[in-house]
């Protein structure tokens, strides 16, 4: 019985196109909104809190 799964490892230019995906791109563009909604969260948690202070 064949097996039709071949392994990046076996060939020097498969594993190079394997290894080589660019999956870095998508983290990052997920990490800005993450930072921009904390930002975000920050200033309303100050707003509410100087509004209660002064209140």
């Amino acid at each position: 019985m064949t097996e039709n799964y071949t392994d990046p490892s076996g060939n020097t230019e498969a594993f190079r196109a394997f290894a080589g995906t660019p999956d870095a791109p998508a983290e990052a563009a997920s990490r800005n909104g993450l930072i921009i909604g904390a930002a975000v969260v920050a200033v309303v948690l100050v707003a509410l809190a100087s509004w209660l202070a002064f209140a």
